[in-house]
């Protein structure tokens, strides 16, 4: 009798410690390359780049085939990711160059980000590399970024870092084999450089974060959420360990079906030049930071992370390359909108492959709050929507179309701040539905260009069938794109 209690109170305990395990909150790895176009993830045969590691981990998560960057440009989507609200609700709506210090265009400090949110939950917070969300400001950081007519560099104060605790991070310096960091403690004339290639360099400290040995990086035993933004594959694209490159001398066959594409500009022109130029070392560059996310990886299993860790992969936006005549992002095509993103979580999210979804940054914030148990706590200002039922396999209404808008840096820097809210009135707007990609222009001077891609029919983007479907492209303004301008508020209008 004594026994079968014994055995009865040991059930009832191994049954509380799994249900406690069970509903801990898990941690976040959130790892985003920079200007990685989602052709050149190997799995989807697209291109041909090698990528063991994400191949392995597309497997094991939830690939989004339909990710978009709304505003594909650095600042914008990281603003957008941080805040989940739209450009022109954050204010964010081109790069935080010096140019857009007049402006003060910069993540504001009374943003309620979701890495604020997780602090208040009693996460401890990492950030790791790229942030680009400060503009430079007199007397500048005396470093190559900002030598030039345009400064790009800054120090982020802990004030303004919202609630990343463990601070390893620079705003924008694209130097890869040597870049530069400040520290948590590092004052604004205390950064460091190193001589180590970027990826390399962020995956090493992600692993002192994630081993924490005697408690250095993080609060042991609390919850954490780890950012992990590197540089490359974006520009320059020479500036690389050339143990990658060697790794495609084999694929000159392969790489030449690349530039026989009908996007890509011949030879003599300009920007066929250019593709031509760095095709290979723009993959090579995509094989490093997999073998370094690969390295992360390993890190969470090493360290008895894996199981209860939601990670993502994914980028900030894409790049041309050259092609249809565009040096990298900041347009409508497919290279620069359409971003890798894999999540995984094991047990919570099925791996699977979708291409329903059609997945906005700004959904991101509410998604990942949701899905960490945190739905409540999302503030109403966010204009995103959560897709964590239907990340967890469940029934969701999914939206019809995903917002696309470029505002010209250009021309903002130009602006005086009184002139400011009248250029919004211009510039690129469009959408993007399963089938077709709309984008309207309207230029200061009075002109508009408008360009209407069926991407199923067309998905190179080479016909523009604007003029021969104008019914068309005014039902999906009236009904898509009007839409969206009205949650976001923005002024911009076609008449």
């Amino acid at each position: 009798m004594k026994n079968k209690y014994f055995s009865v109170v040991i059930i009832c305990i191994v049954i509380i410690i799994s249900s406690c395990q069970t509903s801990s909150p898990p941690n976040l790895v959130f790892v985003f390359p920079d200007q990685m176009r989602a052709s050149t993830l190997g799995f989807l045969d697209k291109e041909p780049v090698l990528t063991p590691n994400l191949d392995r981990f597309a497997t094991e998560g939830l690939v989004i085939a339909n990710a978009v960057s709304n505003a594909p440009v650095c600042s914008p989507y990281r603003a957008q990711f941080m805040t989940g609200k739209y450009p022109i609700s954050n204010g964010v709506v081109s790069n935080t160059t010096s140019h857009m210090a007049k402006l003060d265009m910069q993540l504001q400090e009374n943003e309620i980000c979701w890495s604020d949110i997780l602090k208040t939950k009693g996460y401890s917070l990492g950030y790791i590399g790229k942030w680009h969300l400060d503009y430079p400001h007199e007397p500048y950081i005396d470093c190559a970024n900002n030598r030039g007519d345009t400064k790009w560099n800054e120090w982020c104060p802990p004030e303004r870092r919202h609630s990343f605790d463990f601070w390893y991070s620079y705003d924008t310096y694209d130097h890869h084999m040597r870049p530069l960091y400040w520290d948590t403690d590092a004052g604004r004339d205390e950064f460091h450089y190193v001589d180590q290639w970027g990826p390399e360099h962020e995956a090493d400290m992600a692993l002192k974060y994630l081993a924490n040995e005697n408690g250095e990086y993080r609060t042991e035993g609390e919850p954490f959420a780890l950012v992990v933004s590197m540089n490359p594959p974006h520009m320059p694209y020479n500036q690389l360990p050339e143990r990658y490159v060697r790794m495609y001398d084999g694929y000159e066959s392969e790489i030449q079906v690349l530039i026989n594409t009908p996007s890509v500009p011949d030879s003599t022109d300009r920007w066929g030049k250019y593709y031509r130029k760095h095709i290979k070392n723009q993959l090579a560059m995509v094989t490093g930071v997999d073998e370094q996310f690969g390295r992360i990886m390993q890190g969470l299993k090493d360290y008895g992370l894996y199981d209860n860790t939601i990670v993502v992969f994914t980028s900030d936006h894409g790049d041309n390359l050259g092609k249809h005549g565009k040096i990298s992002k900041t347009n409508p095509y497919e290279e620069s909108m359409n971003i890798p993103f894999i999540i995984r979580w094991p047990e919570k999210i099925q791996p699977r492959h979708d291409s329903e979804l059609l997945l906005s940054v700004p959904d991101i914030y509410p998604t990942l709050l949701d899905l960490m148990g945190f739905s409540e706590d999302i503030p109403s200002v966010v204009e995103g929507s959560s897709f964590a039922s239907y990340f967890q396999g469940q029934e969701q209404d999914l939206p019809s179309s995903q917002l696309y808008m470029i505002i010209r840096g250009s021309n903002l820097n130009k602006v005086e701040p009184a002139d400011y809210k009248s250029m919004l009135g211009y510039d690129e707007r469009g959408i993007r539905t399963e089938q077709y990609t709309l984008m309207i222009d309207r230029k200061a001077g009075g002109t508009t260009d408008i360009y209407l891609w069926d991407r199923l029919a067309d998905p190179y983007q080479m016909h523009n069938l604007a003029d021969e479907q104008a019914e068309l492209v005014q039902k999906l303004y009236q009904e898509e794109l009007l839409p969206w301008l009205e949650k976001t508020g923005d002024p911009w209008r076609w008449e």
